[in-house]
């Protein structure tokens, strides 16, 4: 009996990957994330079971089942009114990228309009800010569906990108199978953009990163210091630069790096990248368009589910 083919790719893009010939022949692409959380996560006034206890000051935090956490939603609230307008301040002279929550983008009218003036790009972060590994699949799909309904109600528009964050095992199947992705962000898997086939259909993956990613100031094992964060980001950036053909994303949260402390160091490595030559800033969607002709889907890893 043929033993059944394991569903993972292991090899990639292998020894030699291909040149992503970015715009203008720059030897990186740098794509700042900035995730639009606060107000999506959970939280019983949302119809939840128990308050958020994911990324943030309260390191190892617990859900409080039926009950509202004060400090835990003030933290949440510290980003959207003071954290996102510092880095909005800093950042809205580069093409950025926002994982937006729908539901916290529709209780963000004057941050979705900062988004929109800034010519930001805003991808689709799912409906709320929840786990979904146990969602029943049709209920993953429905909150899929409704996500795109809302964000284009609160954008004006409908996301070309989808990252969920706090996946199951169908998220990206289910991004794939809706139809109207550019692309999609639910990887770690390697340091460029791949194809990824889904029965008939080849989706764009454009893998985000955990490491890269100022979550590591909300983990028992992360960066305590915004001198730590800097220094990452940096010895990332320099190694990514040395190497030519590369992108690199940075993951922010506006209730953790949008602390002055954090956005100090932030602010110090952008002007790092920006005293380079040949370093092509741009938003996730820009990413997908200059590789969908350059990264063929037969040359691409083929991970299928």
């Amino acid at each position: 009996m043929k033993a059944p083919r394991y569903p993972r790719d292991m090899t990639g893009y292998g020894a030699a990957p291909p040149d992503a010939n970015w715009p203008g022949g720059a030897r990186i692409a740098v794509q700042i994330v900035v995730n639009y959380e606060e107000g999506g996560e959970n939280n019983i006034l949302h119809d939840d079971p128990a308050s958020e206890a994911f990324l943030s000051e309260i390191v190892g935090a617990a859900a409080w089942p039926g009950q509202r956490h004060w400090n835990m939603e003030t933290i949440y609230e510290y980003g959207a009114r003071a954290g996102f307008w510092r880095l909005h301040r800093m950042m809205k002279h580069l093409p950025v990228t926002v994982y937006g929550v729908a539901t916290a983008l529709a209780r963000a009218p004057e941050q979705v309009a900062a988004m929109k003036d800034a010519g930001w790009e805003i991808a689709s972060h799912g409906l709320k800010w929840i786990e979904y590994k146990d969602m029943d699949e049709a209920e993953e799909r429905a909150q899929m569906e409704e996500a795109i309904r809302l964000h284009k109600e609160v954008t004006g528009a409908r996301p070309r990108g989808w990252y969920t964050g706090r996946t199951s095992m169908n998220t990206v199947r289910l991004a794939a199978e809706e139809g109207g992705f550019a692309y999609v962000a639910d990887s770690y898997a390697d340091d460029l953009p791949y194809w990824q086939r889904f029965g008939e259909r080849a989706q764009l993956i454009v893998p985000y990163t955990l490491d890269a990613n100022d979550m590591r100031f909300a983990t028992p094992q992360g960066f305590n210091s915004g001198d730590q964060f800097e220094a990452y980001l940096r010895d990332t950036f320099d190694m990514l630069y040395a190497e030519g053909g590369r992108m690199m994303s940075i993951g922010l949260h506006c209730r953790l790096v949008g602390r002055p402390g954090r956005a100090a160091a932030l602010k110090r490595v952008i002007d790092h990248m920006g005293g380079h030559h040949g370093v092509w800033f741009a938003t996730r969607m820009s990413w997908a368009s200059s590789v969908l002709g350059t990264i063929n889907c037969a040359r691409s890893p083929n991970r299928g589910q």
